[in-house]
């Protein structure tokens, strides 16, 4: 029963990611039945992140990170976040409308990936990396999970997999809902500025981890936009079926969830800090290093996008980790929202770049992701190590 909360907060946010690739999960049909084009689907990608991004500053210059519980904080975006990600199904023809609905199904994730980041502290004060490990593990496979439902319903509409999508964000707002907010955190904030969630950036760990954590994002997002890409094209050299494109890009962004666990359970021995830069340096390795590998063998490539799913997003509950550990804890949700904020605005060029050049530099473009995993790099040796202890 001890770590009955946790459970319930990771599979909430297992189910409530859910809406964030709904889309993506069924990329290649819905692009045939409207006529869109690789740079319109990174439009609607972008949408997502930049409503997030809209959403995570508003909680946090507004104080309901903060001001109010994070349960319900929690059950309200995710109840809103389902409704209008079905709505999507019904204006997907009319591009803008389109795109605003991504908006807002991205600006109502806001209410629930930092605020399950604050429920798991709230509940699981020891062991953040580990505990954190676990829900941004969930956060993984929930950005998978579009790719297994299109899988699971390859033939049927496009439409169908986006709607159970919503099903599942409504379930998670319940579960939320039930559990509460934990008793390891003070009470909800009363006052403050606008802006308090930008106090932690005066600290130098804090700081430093969130600039590690902007790298990250850069890379990871762009890539799990390109993977059911990058899967196509070794599928067409191998002569495949397309019905395993779905089951091998869910495969691939999946395996985070695993590569988060362990290194959740590395942390606790290793330190999230060794844990966090081992991570970059793998997954810098294979940007630099896939493009120049892309005429060997179809398997190997794949072995290659299976190691990196692994240790893409191994690194990002141990940037939270740190950032938790360093930041105020009266404006720990406003601290965290901001940080997220800022790193999914990192997102954006990335996602953009990599989308609008992929017709023309094929698997070179992945090039354009390695300056996130050098910042990271260089973020992490202007960390105070003595502070750190054994975070």
């Amino acid at each position: 029963m001890r770590n009955l909360p946790l459970a319930i907060i990771v599979i909430a946010q297992l189910l409530g990611a859910s809406i964030w690739f709904s889309v993506n999960g069924v990329a290649l049909p819905l692009a045939d039945a409207i006529d869109l084009d690789g740079t319109g689907l990174g439009l609607l990608t972008i949408s997502v992140q930049l409503g997030f991004i809209v959403g995570t500053i508003t909680i946090a210059t507004t104080g309901l990170a903060d001001r109010f519980l994070a349960s319900h904080v929690f059950f309200v975006s995710a109840v809103l976040g389902a409704l209008i990600n079905a709505a999507f199904v019904l204006v997907a023809d009319v591009f803008w409308l389109a795109m605003m609905t991504r908006f807002l199904t991205g600006f109502c994730l806001a209410g629930i990936y930092p605020l399950g980041m604050k429920l798991v502290v709230s509940w699981t004060p020891k062991y953040a990396g580990a505990a954190l490990a676990w829900l941004v593990g969930m956060l993984t496979l929930g950005t998978a999970l579009p790719h297994l439902l299109r899988g699971v319903t390859f033939a049927l509409p496009w439409q169908w997999p986006v709607l159970m999508a919503s099903a599942l964000a409504l379930i998670a707002g319940l579960m939320i809902l039930w559990l509460g907010t934990g008793p390891h955190l003070p009470g909800p904030a009363r006052g403050g500025r606008p802006w308090d969630g930008l106090l932690a950036f005066r600290f130098r760990n804090f700081r430093a981890a969130s600039l590690a954590y902007f790298g990250h994002c850069w890379e990871l997002y762009a890539l799990w936009t390109l993977v059911p890409f990058l899967v196509a094209r070794e599928l067409t050299r191998l002569g495949m079926d397309g019905l395993w494109l779905p089951w091998l890009a869910f495969a691939i962004i999946a395996l985070g969830m695993p590569g988060c666990v362990i290194g959740g359970r590395l942390s606790r021995r290793w330190t999230s800090f060794n844990v966090a830069r081992w991570s970059l340096i793998i997954s810098g390795s294979l940007c630099l290093v896939y493009p120049l590998l892309g005429g060997l063998s179809p398997a190997l490539l794949m072995l290659l996008l299976i190691i990196w799913g692994l240790t893409v997003v191994t690194d990002s509950p141990q940037f939270s980790a740190l950032a938790s550990a360093t930041a105020p804890r009266e404006r720990l949700g406003g601290s965290l929202a901001i940080m997220n904020a800022i790193g999914f605005a990192m997102t954006l060029p990335a996602i953009a770049i990599t989308m609008h050049f992929w017709e023309a530099q094929g698997l070179y473009v992945l090039w354009w992701l390695l300056p996130g995993p050098v910042l990271g790099l260089i973020a992490f040796h202007r960390m105070n190590r003595g502070e750190l202890r054994e975070i």
